[in-house]
């Protein structure tokens, strides 16, 4: 990196992570006059929730718009945002190298809020059905099933939502859950029971996919007996968790618990001086991965940051 370029890609803090906890640290930092870049490859997994009933201030509003409250609030504070992939991070000295598939940038500080990405089904001819009959968002793909017949893969509070959302575009849906029981809220529950067209499957997972050019049908295990059958759907929304994006923290050497999180203290801090994280990625707010407990993770790293910095430079 040439002087020029140095001086014009250096930052105090650069946040890793365009969504909720990216965003709402960068709001706070940016306050904090903190010179502050935000990376992202996109707005994150909340910007694919259909509807959002539990954040204060808005009674319904879907994930995307409330993302897109969130960027424009960050820019009017003075936060940058660049959209680009992220390849490596390391920390050279005392100072952190970001490099992204268009340029590099260096940071006194980084906020590590990377949040995760959807989980697979993890069968071994899933990747031939991406895209023709397979979907990992529902906001985006729901409406190529007019009036067909889909079924939803989890029965937590995303499996919920989205086969909410599903059941006004849909012919049918079936919710098809591993357990006995949801493990959505209850509102949400409430309504599912209210929609006439849509059934859930217990204790049945998808083992295999069927069909020529695009999904045809699916089979089903049950997960108590292991007998097997077969069901005709035109698609499957998958939504059954997600996996932790955090591979870099690791390679800066961040703890990392058990499930995959970057393991933080109160302060949103990190074992890694100058590394602090944010969001659904970390083990804070009791792992309750909410919008709102991603905010205040947010607030609490930029906080965090600002007073890492005023001690850094004081000595």
């Amino acid at each position: 990196m040439k002087v020029k370029d140095l001086e014009k890609n250096k930052y105090d803090l650069i946040i890793l992570g365009a969504g909720v906890a990216g965003l709402s640290a960068g709001i706070y930092a940016a306050r904090y006059k903190i010179k502050t870049l935000i990376i992202g490859k996109d707005m994150g997994m909340a910007s694919e929730a259909p509807e959002i009933e539990n954040y204060p201030g808005f009674l319904r509003i879907s994930g995307l718009k409330l993302l897109q409250k969130f960027t424009k609030h960050a820019e009017k504070m003075g936060a940058e945002i660049i959209y680009d992939e992220i390849k490596k991070v390391e920390k050279v000295g005392n100072e952190f190298k970001v490099i992204t598939s268009g340029n590099e940038f260096v940071s006194d500080a980084i906020i590590y809020a990377l949040g995760g990405k959807k989980r697979r089904l993890g069968i071994e001819n899933e990747e031939k059905y991406v895209g023709k009959g397979i979907s990992y968002c529902s906001t985006c793909d729901a409406n190529f099933f007019k009036d067909k017949v889909v079924g939803v893969l989890g029965g937590a509070n995303s499996a919920a939502a989205t086969a909410i959302l599903l059941s006004k575009i849909a012919k049918k849906v079936y919710i098809i859950y591993r357990g006995d029981k949801l493990k959505s809220e209850p509102i949400l529950i409430s309504k599912i029971q209210k929609a006439k067209n849509i059934e859930i499957i217990y204790n049945m997972i998808v083992c295999n996919l069927i069909g020529e050019e695009k999904l045809e049908e699916v089979v089903l295990e049950n997960t108590k007996t292991g007998e097997k059958t077969r069901l005709k759907l035109d698609g499957i929304f998958v939504e059954f968790g997600y996996v932790p994006n955090s591979l870099f923290a690791e390679e800066l050497g961040a703890e990392i618990s058990e499930d995959g999180r970057v393991v933080v203290k109160e302060d949103m801090s990190t074992n890694v001086e100058g590394l602090f994280a944010a969001g659904d990625i970390t083990t804070g707010s009791n792992r309750l991965d909410q919008i709102i407990t991603a905010a205040a993770e947010g607030a609490i790293a930029a906080n965090s940051v600002y007073k890492y910095l005023a001690r850094k430079h004081k000595d």
